[in-house]
């Protein structure tokens, strides 16, 4: 019989009453570091004083609005934007050494941070283990892996994964990218020729093409993290420093059931995206000056008419002309619009939407002050993703390779279809601390039962109950 367990990324049982005893002390902590902060500004700052203290605020604000004007426009203004941006800060600095508030101001800033680790504290002993089902299972008698030699710089090669894959038992492709480079041809014809395990090492496109393949066969997949960034690798709890230790899989492997996103018949593991960053990663020369072709092409993006204006709908919910449309193969935890963030799990059920408008310094302003919570960020989970356009085709990114594709393009996810092999002992995904709602912590502190996990379970299940 072949054993379950369930592997989780936090320890401890969230949902007891000693971790709800505890997460109400880190509420109540938090709050007192917060009432300290506010009285040290208020004990420095007499009527006088209070100016300085609001400029402080100002000086962000300018930040927000100068890095706008850097990035929307070019020449003397760009030049401009960027020395608001440099002196709004170091104006601030200096205004509040000069006045003697630097002190108030330090201590302040510390009591902020330490009340906002212990609100994330609280929050995190209220939630669920962010884990998923695993099952032991017997090493594969035939498994085919498809290396991409050019991947990650030539990783393939630097960490020998080809001889550590054959040493295994498994046979290695290698993606000839000039004669043979499509993956999915190579992947089906490994399973017709009796294949019972497929593997990629490559980045995330390579991935999600191989992946698809497996998952259309029923068989397991193994994920070698070969690329550049490789989140889906990272959200597996691989260890992408050490691309080898992923191949442990073929010998002392368990499985779990994940999710593949699925946009216009092409899969994906990790993210869509549409408007401004899927335009530029159309430029040739993205791929070896991303910063340098970004700030080329921003202006037009933002400000201009190059960019194709987009009409999206997630579920029943419109979304109108967003800039940027970021749709994640199972939600991200906090509302991270460049992608830099975690995904809790990957067998949800839902697909994760971040869409971003700022339509000048002003909102760009806010979001500087506001973060993730800026009125130009909506973030929702959704099973169904339509992005339309008056355009017969528009640019698309699909795990960072650059496609268009005509409209309406829709995204929708595939819930469990894709067995992931990973090794038995693994670093695990990185924690990723909650965002924090004072409105909860004030809740739990005076006694309520806030559930800020909860709610967010229960609506996963209800989409994957529809």
């Amino acid at each position: 019989m072949k054993a379950t367990r369930r592997t989780t990324i936090e320890a401890g049982r969230p949902g007891s009453d000693r971790a709800v005893r505890s997460a109400r002390g880190l509420a109540r902590l938090a709050l007192l570091c917060v009432a300290g902060a506010v009285a040290a500004v208020a004990t420095a700052t007499g009527s006088d004083r209070w100016l300085i203290l609001l400029l402080g605020l100002a000086g962000l604000a300018l930040t927000g609005a100068g890095i706008w004007w850097t990035l929307a426009h070019r020449g003397a203004p760009r030049l401009l934007g960027a020395l608001l941006a440099l002196a709004a800060p170091v104006c601030v600095l200096a205004l509040y050494a000069v006045s003697g508030l630097w002190v108030a101001a330090v201590t302040a800033l510390a009591l902020w941070a330490a009340g906002l680790a212990c609100a994330r504290s609280a929050l995190r002993r209220l939630r669920k283990p962010h884990g998923m089902h695993t099952r032991s299972v017997r090493p594969p008698r035939r498994p085919v892996l498809i290396m991409n030699p050019r991947s990650g710089g030539g990783k393939v090669g630097r960490h020998g994964l080809v001889e550590r894959a054959e040493a295994l038992g498994a046979r290695v492709v290698l993606l000839d990218l000039d004669a043979e480079p499509d993956p999915v041809a190579v992947a089906r014809r490994a399973v017709a020729e009796g294949a019972d395990l497929l593997g990629a090492a490559g980045g995330d496109g390579t991935q999600a093409l191989v992946a698809g393949v497996a998952a259309e066969h029923g068989v397991p997949f193994v994920v070698v993290a070969a690329g550049t960034r490789n989140h889906f690798a990272m959200d597996l709890g691989l260890d992408r420093d050490d691309p080898a230790a992923g191949l442990d899989a073929l010998s002392d492997g368990v499985e779990l059931r994940v999710d593949l996103g699925d946009v216009a018949g092409r899969p994906f593991v990790n993210t869509v995206s549409f408007g401004t960053y899927a335009e530029i990663v159309q430029s040739p020369d993205y791929r070896d000056a991303k910063a340098a072709t970004a700030l080329d092409h921003l202006p037009d993006l933002l400000v201009g008419d190059a960019g194709t204006p987009l009409e999206a709908r997630a579920d029943d919910e419109r979304l109108p002309d967003p800039q940027t449309l970021l749709v994640s193969n199972n939600p991200y935890a906090r509302a991270d619009p460049l992608g830099g963030g975690r995904r809790p799990r990957l067998d949800s059920g839902a697909l994760g939407v971040i869409a971003v408008r700022v339509d000048g310094p002003a909102q760009a302003a806010e979001l500087a002050l506001r973060g993730e919570r800026a009125s130009s960020i909506t973030a929702l989970t959704a099973r169904r993703v339509v992005v339309e356009a008056h355009a017969e085709v528009i640019a698309v990114a699909v795990d960072g390779e650059a496609l268009t594709l005509p409209p309406p393009v829709v995204c929708t996810v595939r819930s469990g279809v894709l067995r992931v092999r990973v090794p038995r002992h693994r670093p695990g995904a990185p924690y990723v601390a909650p965002s924090v709602d004072w409105r909860r912590i004030v809740r739990l502190a005076v006694g309520g039962t806030p559930s800020p996990f909860h709610q967010h379970v229960q609506h996963v299940q209800n989409l994957r109950n529809d």
